[in-house]
C-alpha cells in the first residue's frame, strides 16, 4: 500500500506511539497545515493529572500544536532535502481558553508566519470537534538537518 505525502510525514516524525500527537494531516502546503488528534481515555498523564476529574495538561496540548504546526508543516517544506530533519523547539506564546477532556478530538491548524534561515514561525489555533476555541498564539521552532543514516543526535 502506498502512503500519501501526508501519511508519510506523519509516519515519519521522530516520536514514538506514547508521544505522537497526530492522527492525521487534513490539508498541508506551503502555507499552512490542518491536523486531528483524538486524545484516548487510554493515555497515560490522565491516571495522573487531576485524577477524579482528568484533563488533558496544557503542556501536551502545546505539544500536540507544536507537533502539527511545526514538525509536519517543517518537514513538508523540507520534503525536497536530501537528509531528515531534527526539530528544536525554541519559543511559543499560546492562551488557553478551554479544557481538553479524555476522549476530545482535536483540529489544530497552523499558518506558517516565516520560515528563513531554518526557522520556522506559525500562527496556531485548536479547536476542539465541535468547533470551540481551545487555544491560540504562536509558536516556532529551528530544523536541524541531519544525515539519514546518521545516529547523531543535535547539540543540546
Amino acid at each position: 500500500m502506498l502512503l500519501s505525502e501526508k501519511e508519510k510525514i506523519v509516519a515519519n516524525l521522530p516520536y514514538g506511539d506514547g508521544f505522537k500527537f497526530v492522527d492525521q494531516l487534513l490539508e498541508l502546503t506551503d502555507d499552512h497545515v490542518i491536523g486531528i488528534y483524538r486524545f484516548r481515555e487510554s493515555e497515560y498523564f490522565y491516571k495522573h493529572h487531576f485524577t477524579n476529574k482528568p484533563v488533558t495538561p496544557g503542556v501536551i496540548l502545546q505539544e500536540c500544536m507544536a507537533q502539527i504546526g511545526l514538525a509536519c508543516l517543517g518537514s513538508y517544506l523540507l520534503k525536497d532535502q536530501p537528509s531528515k530533519p531534527q526539530f528544536v523547539f525554541t519559543e511559543a506564546h499560546v492562551h488557553f481558553l478551554n479544557q481538553v477532556l479524555p476522549g476530545t478530538t482535536v483540529i489544530v491548524s497552523a499558518k506558517k508566519e516565516y520560515f528563513r534561515f531554518n526557522k520556522l514561525k506559525v500562527v496556531v489555533q485548536m479547536l476542539d470537534e465541535n468547533e470551540q476555541k481551545i487555544a491560540e498564539g504562536w509558536m516556532s521552532g529551528m530544523i536541524l538537518n541531519q544525515p539519514h543514516d546518521s545516529g547523531d543526535q543535535p547539540n543540546q
